[in-house]
């Protein structure tokens, strides 16, 4: 899957199911935020977060649910001592941890603020055509079948509500009677259309009840119709699919496509997109949704808030995950401390020989308990270990909830007492402990296996990143930026190893590294060996990457060495007010916002960049090779502890 991994700076996990944003992360950025001004020691890259009025987040009445309290669990206040954040930070990786050690530029590092305010880091999804994604046009194609306006709004929520749990069948009613009031064949033909949009599998009729006219919702053929969820439409014919570009602000793209789901009454899996992308930054891509009209999604721009929807067309085929030529960053730091030559040299070496392309430091999680140590015992058939390293309780910053679940499974090894510590069930301990329930602690492969695919598969190809990244580490120590006889490179999708008398026609952007795996080849030098040595180390046979569970069986896959960007451009621009704007997005320039006048000699510096990489590249490493800097949350906590105490 591609991910646009832009948060290895901010205080966040890995986007899992249990992710959740830390009070003690909230807290302390809002200290950072008060204290910035008088930070001006050592070189850092600070990061502070700035939440502005206007982006609340969105309201979805009437529509509690489980999955909502537990959201507003995961974002309570608990626990929080901001000045133990520090302290609490101590146990977290560094990047050297996790092998990433070197830089490929020569200039001297300077600090800057990565993300002071999340729209200070702008993402465009590049298609696989190369044309990158904007959102540039409300309108919606006219189609003579759209319901009118008044479809959306003549239902009450009472009856959405009652009509939903109809539709999902979560009550025993067969049927929802819906009162006609200021009855008239118009108002009735609303109401048939409204239910019949809204709610996809049910059916309408008109009856005469004591003198009344009700409209009867019910289903006509069982779950089979809701399980079709569409109804026929003739423009389906022209294409089955939706596309429209998201524009969307502080939400990752399965935050916002569950949100679209709910308000839209159907499931998210209709949906598709070339790549996820993450949370803190604006970001705008594509998405298609099966048979869904452009007019019922337009009309969700006037009831959600961080989301916007636009240029909408019908095609006859939905995205595929990875169909995608890359992103396009526009990035702010800002309060840089470099000089005009520091910048200079730091922005050509970036364009001309680009950076390491290192696995970021959100690929292995901010705890105690890195994830690829987790994927480590699971290659290694593991699973007391692994279950021990998923639930044993590890300092650091964690939420209150979970550390009473922690303590209670170190002291009783109990999963029904454990579960009982934790309201929130979707994080990947309440999965597991609900496995353990579910098939006792002798078969805990099969309780794992509750845990989704995609974040069990997390854990293995996060310990398959940690090899490359030292492995990486180790070829540019010993070999330096050429290409030399032994490294591999790709001819087509084939690996292939440098031979002494072809060396010449190679440079260090076409080699490539191979991340282990069954179905992989080794450089033929010293790094070869090195990769069978730390594999030893760890208890793994580099011949026999094949796992008895088919799910954890690694082929492998190649990464090239050094990323060079593409339509790398920067400027530097003084201001006065942190928190105004130093370009325009996509929706400014919709809503006709103006980018505010800057002065010429400000009292703070921001380098603006721009720069395009291809897919599963992480922004982040980018911008260290830029700073100079560890963005490792626990060296920046250590840098900023003078802020904190």
């Amino acid at each position: 899957m591609e991910t646009v991994e832009m948060n290895s700076v901010s205080l966040k996990r890995p986007r899992s199911e249990d992710d959740v944003a830390s009070a003690d992360e909230i807290k302390r950025q809002k200290i950072l935020e008060k204290s910035k001004a008088g930070n001006n020691s050592g070189q850092s890259i600070e990061t502070v977060t700035e939440q502005s009025e206007d982006m609340k987040s969105e309201i979805i009445p009437n529509e509690e649910s489980e999955e909502q309290e537990e959201e507003e669990l995961e974002d309570s206040d608990e626990d929080g001592d901001p000045e133990s954040f520090a302290d609490m930070m101590k146990h977290g990786l560094t990047e050297s941890d996790v092998g990433i050690t070197k830089f490929v530029s020569s200039h001297k590092g300077f600090s800057g603020i990565l993300k002071e305010r999340y729209s200070d880091f702008v993402v465009h999804e590049i298609g696989k055509d190369g044309r990158v994604s904007h959102l540039d046009d409300f309108s919606v194609p006219v189609d003579d079948e759209d319901p009118s306006e008044e479809t959306f709004t003549v239902l009450s929520d009472e009856d959405k509500q009652r009509l939903e749990e109809l539709q999902l069948f979560k009550n025993k009613e067969a049927s929802v009677a819906i009162e006609v009031i200021e009855d008239t064949k118009e108002k009735r033909t609303i109401i048939h259309q409204a239910v019949k949009s809204l709610f996809p599998g049910l059916e309408t009729k008109t009856e005469d009840r004591d003198g009344k006219k009700y409209i009867i919702a019910y289903h006509a053929a069982g779950k089979k119709a809701l399980a079709s969820e569409f109804q026929y439409h003739s423009r389906w014919v022209k294409g089955s699919y939706c596309h429209f570009v998201l524009y969307k602000e502080n939400k990752d793209t399965m935050d916002a496509i569950n949100v679209l789901s709910k308000f839209l009454r159907v499931k998210p899996n209709i949906f598709s997109y070339m790549g996820t992308k993450d949370k803190r930054a604006i970001t705008v891509q594509e998405i298609a949704v099966l048979r869904i009209t452009a007019q019922r999604l337009a009309h969700l721009n006037k009831c959600l808030m961080n989301f916007k929807l636009g240029n909408f067309s019908y095609k006859n085929h939905p995205l595929k995950l990875g169909e995608l030529q890359g992103n396009h960053f526009t990035v702010v730091l800002r309060n840089i401390t470099g000089t005009d030559d520091q910048i200079e040299q730091a922005m050509h070496s970036l364009r001309e020989i680009g950076f390491i392309n290192y696995y970021g430091m959100q690929r292995f999680g901010t705890t105690a308990v890195p994830t690829y140590q987790i994927g480590r015992a699971i290659l290694q058939n593991n699973w007391n270990e692994v279950m021990d390293l998923i639930l044993k309780p590890r300092p650091g910053a964690e939420k209150g909830y979970l550390v009473k679940c922690r303590e209670e499974w170190a002291k009783s090894k109990d999963p029904a007492a454990a579960l009982k510590k934790l309201p929130v069930k979707r994080c990947v301990e309440g999965q597991l402990l609900r496995g353990l329930l579910k098939y006792g602690m002798k078969n805990i492969i099969s309780a794992f296996g509750i845990i989704p695919r995609n974040n069990r598969l997390m854990y293995i190809h996060s310990y398959q990143s940690y090899v490359w990244n030292n492995m990486v580490s180790k070829r540019i120590e010993e070999y330096g930026l050429r290409a030399v006889p032994g490294d591999l490179i790709l001819k087509g999708a084939t690996a292939v190893h440098i031979e002494g008398g072809d060396v010449d026609n190679y440079t260090i952007h076409d080699v490539v590294m191979p991340l282990p795996g069954f179905d992989v080849i080794y450089p033929k030098h010293k790094i070869g060996e090195a990769y069978k040595e730390m594999l030893v180390a760890d208890n793994l046979d580099i011949n026999n990457m094949r796992h008895k569970i088919r799910d954890y069986s690694l082929s492998g896959a190649y990464r090239k060495i050094i990323i060079r960007p593409q339509n790398v451009n920067w400027e530097v621009v003084a201001y006065d007010d942190p928190k105004i704007p130093l370009f325009t997005t996509d929706l400014d320039k919709l809503e006709g916002k103006p980018l505010p006048v800057l002065p010429t000699d400000g009292k703070f510096r921001a380098l603006k960049m721009e720069f395009s990489l291809p897919p599963s590249t992480y922004a982040t490493m980018a911008i260290r090779e830029v700073l100079k800097m560890d963005t490792s949350i626990k060296n920046q906590t250590q840098l900023n502890t003078t802020w904190l105490r």
